[in-house]
């Protein structure tokens, strides 16, 4: 398949489109305001879009309540525990989906499961033709994290994260855009203070925020920066940015500048990004 420059895949963390302290608590408003935003920077298809949403409040607490970011033994009827966390995804999957149709986006759902396998929670199987059908159709593939089939443990998490990373590479997308409830990688000032970091090295800065107290078992804002990083060598930009900036996911996925933190080669219309308060 012959991607369009254009193509940008989007990941809408569940921090932002759920509250992560209350379980099953959709933020309705938060995420039709971003799929009207993901309508408007898809310009009736001018600029092509892959989806991915995290499983937030409805999934994560199950996830780790059954172990299966873990390897077995976890808790007595793993399988179990993977059926619920997947039929929780499920449930935001499909206020997802009527949000974006809502917005005039010809979303189609391409789940992970069983498709894509993984291997003591790492994924070895990836299948990309199935959002290559959809994109030449002239829809947006959506897809999301998911619970799959994994040869040695019988179930594990695919986190939206790593199916961006592969997205990225497999497609490939020119840009990768991490939407999150936060402006960008906070890092610690040597006088204590936060700031955005601008532009990511190569490397994972040493002086990450630590990720407030709540479950995430797909690593947090340091899997996020893992995540950037893996696209950033691949060749692809990936950003970090805020949901909560009205206008700055549409912008982004026009190619404009963005506050946030950023990583990779620039493309046309970027500019170097520099910390900011």
């Amino acid at each position: 398949m012959q991607t369009s420059s254009h193509l940008t895949v989007v990941k809408l963390g569940g921090s932002i489109v759920t509250r992560k302290s209350e379980d099953y608590h959709l933020r309705p408003k938060v995420l039709d305001r971003l799929a009207r935003e993901i309508s408007q920077g898809w310009e009736g298809g001018k600029r092509p879009l892959v989806l991915i949403h995290g499983a937030g409040s409805f999934a994560h607490p199950l996830a780790k309540a059954w172990g299966l970011a873990r390897p077995p033994p976890g808790r007595a009827n793993r399988e179990r525990g993977a059926a619920l966390t997947a039929y929780g995804v499920r449930r935001l999957h499909m206020a997802v989906l009527r949000s974006l149709l809502d917005a005039g986006l010809p979303a189609r759902s391409v789940p992970p499961f069983p498709a894509l396998t993984n291997h003591e929670g790492k994924l070895v199987a990836f299948d990309v033709e199935p959002f290559q059908e959809v994109l030449l159709a002239g829809g947006v593939p959506v897809t999301f994290g998911d619970v799959v089939r994994d040869t040695s443990w019988g179930s594990s998490i695919l986190s939206g994260d790593t199916l961006a990373v592969h997205l990225a590479r497999d497609l490939p997308a020119p840009r990768v855009v991490f939407v999150s409830d936060v402006p960008g990688v906070l890092v610690r000032r040597p006088d204590g203070k936060r700031e955005v970091l601008g532009e990511l090295g190569s490397s994972m800065p040493p002086s990450l925020v630590p990720a407030p107290d709540r479950p995430d078992v797909t690593g947090g804002i340091r899997g996020k920066v893992e995540a950037m990083l893996a696209i950033a060598a691949g060749g692809s930009r990936a950003g970090l940015i805020s949901g909560l900036s009205h206008g700055a996911l549409s912008r982004a996925i026009r190619g404009g500048d963005v506050h946030g933190t950023w990583a990779g080669p620039l493309l046309d219309g970027d500019r170097p990004r520099v910390a900011a308060l």
